[in-house]
């Protein structure tokens, strides 16, 4: 057993954990945050992305007690003061879902993806980098869509910050 303090969604949480706990576990079990959802354990699926010390991970592969000091931020965390984060409010828009099932691993993928690109995207590079994230409903049309609404949003907030 281990005792570990991470940093989620901005608030320090200290559990004692057995030493194979696996992240998406901690977030899950632990923690209450069924954001967070297990497809696969094995890395294929991407329905368990989270942003670990600012980088997109599958949370399915990364031991908790690594994470020990870390910051994770989930999907519950990404909503402010009521208002949904760009890329969720995009996700809305251009129905970039259907079950559901993939939607937080795809938007914490796009929330990631659009940092680390400052907003610059296109199709092809979404399409790219979301290879590690499956869906099985939508054919992805709506969810790239959906990203390049939220990069284009980012984009043009940025702009005016820097006037």
């Amino acid at each position: 057993m281990s005792r570990i303090t991470i940093i989620v969604n901005g608030t320090p949480e200290t559990r004692e954990i057995e030493d194979r706990t696996l992240l998406v576990h901690f977030l899950r079990d632990h923690l209450g945050l069924t954001g967070t959802h297990i497809g696969c354990d094995t890395t294929q699926c991407g329905a368990c992305t989270v942003i670990l010390d600012g980088r997109a991970v599958k949370s399915c592969t990364v031991l908790a007690v690594s994470a020990d000091g870390s910051a994770v931020a989930t999907v519950e965390g990404l909503a402010q003061n009521g208002r949904l984060h760009d890329v969720q409010q995009a996700f809305h828009e251009y129905h970039g879902l259907q079950c559901g099932f993939c939607t937080p691993g795809m938007i914490m993928a796009a929330v990631d993806m659009i940092r680390r690109h400052d907003g610059m995207l296109d199709e092809h590079t979404v399409r790219h980098e979301l290879e590690g994230n499956l869906c099985r409903c939508t054919g992805y049309h709506n969810i790239v869509k959906a990203v390049l609404a939220a990069a284009d949003k980012h984009r043009a907030a940025h702009a005016v910050a820097a006037e």
